[in-house]
């Protein structure tokens, strides 16, 4: 890859706004419902996948709920987008408040990450 090119993809990497919020996995089976911050959506999605996928994960009600019934048992989403303006700036604060209201919500609610 040509240095110039490296640089330019290096520059759009940094310079991305990543969709930040509460995600969401729901077990279809049982009705658990757990939910969490997450920076990069996407990311946070493809990382839960993963940790599940090769047992993991810390939240063992997840994992064990995971192990049962698989990917195909569970709904993964995507439940309240942050809407901000500077990708640099720590939002950490706001996601919170965002998923102690979804909590509050949803008494049944367990976080994903405990």
């Amino acid at each position: 890859m040509e240095i110039s090119r490296r640089k330019q993809l290096l520059a759009e990497y940094a310079n991305r706004k990543p969709e930040m919020g509460i995600i969401s996995l729901v077990c279809e089976a049982t009705g658990d419902v757990f939910l969490g911050t997450s920076n990069d959506t996407k990311a946070s999605l493809n990382g839960l996948r993963f940790k599940l996928e090769t047992g993991s994960h810390p939240n063992r009600s997840l994992r064990e709920l995971w192990q049962q019934y698989g990917e195909a048992g569970f709904t993964l989403s995507v439940v309240e987008v942050l809407d901000y303006e500077d990708a640099k700036a720590d939002y950490t604060q706001e996601l919170e408040e965002m998923l102690e209201q979804h909590l509050e919500e949803n008494k049944e609610a367990r976080r994903i990450w405990k």
